[in-house]
């Protein structure tokens, strides 16, 4: 089965290249929006073999699974409301998963083992296992135009043996990424829409929240050799976590790796 972009994505003027092989998607994206390309654009990879995600991390991109980066306008969007894409991604992707895999025997979003969840600030969990990394990106290009992509890495077929992870196929999915593929690119477009370029970011807030994992629970960021331990309160309109400590006192985390239950305990 061939990749192609759902029929309201088509509609909305994003396209798509495929490869065979590359380096990273993102990578690819970002050079051609270096050329003068605007988006929306995805490139997806059947292979990446140099795929990271956060601070610098190797990703592993098994055969069979989803490697795919968008490249998305951002004219006129305020620099201080690009990081809210994120958001926007993790929200779509969350969406597509679940129409992707809707329709399977038993499936059911109630079901703790089959529930997906957001987890801060940008993975997918399956159940307690890691399904998807999301990886944003931003440059500022000569002449002062910003470059956005965002790559989506997803465990369709496999997933990592040395990793608390999932995918889609232990879950009974039998299909391969391109349905995914053309769910995710329709709900990037209606969820880019309605977050309308960080006016109506609340929209966006208010539906990771629905699928926030950990919300209300003890939590433990680690940043470095700090680490913030207290409860799971919300996200900010910044998309920041906030955490209320165990004199209830309130505090706001841009970054940092995060640990739920007795994970958080043991960080």
């Amino acid at each position: 089965m061939a990749y192609r972009l759902g029929q309201a994505a088509r509609a909305a003027g994003h396209r798509l290249h495929v490869h065979d092989r590359l380096g990273s998607t993102n990578t690819e994206a970002l050079e051609r929006a270096r050329a003068g390309e605007l988006g929306p654009l995805w490139v997806v990879a059947h292979r990446q073999e140099a795929g990271r995600g956060r601070r610098g991390n190797a990703w592993s991109s098994l055969p069979g699974n989803l490697t795919a980066s968008v490249l998305w306008p951002v004219s006129g969007v305020a620099p201080d409301h690009l990081a809210e894409l994120g958001f926007v991604a993790g929200v779509a992707l969350a969406d597509a998963v679940e129409a992707t895999c809707g329709t399977l025997p038993g499936w059911d979003r109630r079901d703790p083992t089959r529930s997906v969840r957001l987890k801060w600030p940008n993975d997918l969990l399956l159940g307690s296992g890691k399904l998807a990394g999301l990886l944003l990106e931003a440059e500022v290009l000569p002449g002062g135009r910003r470059a956005v992509v965002i790559g989506f890495g997803v465990n369709v077929a496999a997933a990592p043996a040395d990793l608390p992870a999932t995918s889609l196929a232990a879950a009974g999915y039998v299909g391969g990424p391109e349905a995914l593929l053309e769910h995710l690119s329709d709900e990037m477009a209606a969820h880019a829409r309605a977050w309308a370029g960080g006016k109506a970011f609340t929209r966006i807030r208010e539906r990771w929240l629905a699928r926030a994992a950990g919300l209300g629970s003890e939590i433990a960021v680690a940043s470095g050799e700090r680490v913030l331990r207290g409860r799971f309160d919300t996200i900010d309109e910044g998309g920041r976590l906030v955490i209320l400590g165990p004199d209830e006192a309130r505090h706001v985390v841009t970054a940092g790796e995060v640990h739920f239950g007795t994970a958080a305990t043991a960080a």
